[in-house]
């Protein structure tokens, strides 16, 4: 059974955002401009990447 994933880019810069979402771009596992994190596709992770969807951007 294989597992469906969703790569996430950080793609623009945190400086002047808010708290809550600096933790929750550290929860995704990005840490710096253009970091790529390959995450499981699940509704809590979708819920995320929606919540700081300014800031991050889906790759294929």
């Amino acid at each position: 059974m294989s597992q469906q994933t969703v790569k996430v880019k950080l793609v623009k810069s945190l400086i002047g955002t808010r708290e809550e979402h600096r933790a929750t771009v550290k929860g995704l596992g990005l840490r710096r401009l253009n970091s790529v994190s390959e995450l499981q596709d699940t509704p809590a992770v979708r819920g995320m990447i929606h919540k700081v969807s300014y800031l991050v951007k889906i790759v294929d």
